[in-house]
């Protein structure tokens, strides 16, 4: 079965723009990502989604998980829970390791689904 593949356009936008500043990543106490290097993507009409890099995420903490789910405008996505002393959050995390390439910018990046993650943006600390 083949699946949909969908370009950005006028009637549903995707841009990708640097976030200016600093995004922190809370979970419970302990802080899962701190970047100066995110990307804020808007898709049509939905809120703003902070994409922050990999390499920015403190990996001791992610856990992956057999979840997956198709968009598509973006491709494929996976998805990380992550473990703190807290206890665990399921599926918190979702990234497109190999997006399409309208999106290829978010490759290496990840996203944190915000009613289960504390995310703040800094403009300040740019």
């Amino acid at each position: 079965m083949s699946r949909p593949v969908l370009e950005p356009s006028a009637k549903h936008p995707i841009t990708i723009e640097p976030t200016e500043g600093r995004v922190v990543v809370r979970i419970g106490d302990r802080v899962v990502a701190d970047s100066r290097h995110a990307l804020t993507l808007q898709e049509s009409t939905y809120p703003a989604v902070q994409y922050i890099p990999i390499a920015d995420v403190d990996a001791s903490v992610l856990r992956r998980t057999d979840t997956s789910s198709y968009c598509p405008f973006k491709g494929d996505a996976s998805y990380y829970s992550v473990e703190t002393t807290d206890g665990t959050v399921d599926d918190v995390i979702w990234t497109y390791e190999k997006p399409y390439a309208a999106v290829s910018e978010i490759a290496d990046h990840v996203a944190f689904y915000p009613d289960r993650a504390e995310l703040t943006v800094d403009p300040a600390s740019a």
